[in-house]
């Protein structure tokens, strides 16, 4: 599956558009990992256990979105973007959309 942020993908032609395609996951807060980047934020620096978990999260929404793809027959998601929110204090989600196309190569050019 080709999955790109564009309109369009480099030598291929969208031949067939078949809608939107999402995939979410919701994360809640570990008590334990707050803690330690509780005390990480105090010192500064990258707060590696967000970062991990944020991580698992988008490549989680982006398999989800992918398998819908799928289930519709595409070969591709074209403008695919990510988007965060709050859910409560102690959760968010994160949400990964695009659409949905069949695409093929571009016909070489004939010599």
């Amino acid at each position: 599956m080709i999955v790109v942020t564009t309109e369009s993908i480099t030598n291929m032609r969208i031949v067939r558009t078949l809608g939107l395609v999402r995939g979410a996951s919701v994360r809640g807060r570990h008590l334990g990992k707050d803690l330690i980047a509780a005390l990480r934020n105090t010192v500064g620096g990258e707060i590696t256990e967000y970062t991990k978990i944020l991580s698992e999260t988008r490549e989680q929404a982006l398999d989800r979105m992918v398998e819908e793809a799928q289930e519709l027959g595409a070969n591709a998601i074209v403008t695919a973007r990510f988007m965060s929110s709050e859910i409560a204090t102690t959760a968010a989600e994160m949400l990964a959309y695009g659409t949905a196309v069949i695409v093929e190569p571009v016909d070489p050019p004939s010599a």
